[in-house]
């Protein structure tokens, strides 16, 4: 399988709308001009096996029993790639079950495996860290994360002092770059995201 060009991935993203302007409330309570939202990518199943099959052949160098979805938006994106990958997929529950098997971990696995964690977008990389533990404390072995978009804010080195390494398919910088090659976003946005970047 081949790994895609930013400008594949960057089309794509721009085709489903996966990036936003206007203003936008970020969880860590900033401002932000722009927001990547993936979660429409459930609308177009041919774009989410793709993404799919992109995210598996970046995963390729990676060394991993399961997928391990961080909830929600990682999921679909972790379910397309574990069809492609033919691997089983985990997942945190953001709220444990008070009835039933009272379970913090959806899926089948063996404590000692190691599983590869999947999102949608790393932003300062502390809203991963809760799930990261969840999956930690469960007995799974969790070195690598993988996502479609870096926003390049801190987040990958928030992460490696977990001993997690972060991959992506594309950094928002090259992600604007694309657009704005292909007209798909006005030099206004552009500039705006950018700045908001570099403070």
């Amino acid at each position: 399988m081949t790994r895609p060009s930013t400008r594949e991935v960057a089309e794509l993203l721009g085709e489903i709308a996966a990036l936003r302007f206007g203003s936008f409330r970020l969880k860590d309570g900033r401002q932000s001009p722009f927001y990547v939202d993936l979660r429409g990518i459930i609308a177009f199943p041919r774009m989410l096996r793709k993404v799919g099959e992109w995210l598996l052949s970046a995963a390729e160098p990676l060394h991993y029993d399961c997928l391990a979805a961080i909830p929600y938006a990682g999921i679909p994106l972790a379910v397309a790639m574990a069809l492609a990958a033919d691997k089983p997929l985990v997942y945190p529950r953001k709220e444990a079950k008070t009835y039933g098997t009272e379970r913090q971990i959806e899926g089948y696995f063996q404590p000692g495996s190691h599983a590869l964690v999947v999102d949608d977008v790393l932003t300062s990389g502390t809203a991963k860290l809760e799930a990261l533990a969840l999956l930690r404390s469960a007995g799974l072995v969790v070195t690598d994360i993988l996502v479609v978009v870096d926003r390049e804010e801190g987040g990958a080195g928030v992460l490696e002092q977990q001993g997690i390494r972060s991959h992506r398919l594309i950094t928002v910088r090259e992600l604007l770059r694309e657009l704005l090659d292909m007209g798909m976003v006005t030099t206004t946005d552009y500039d705006s995201a950018v700045r908001f970047l570099s403070t």
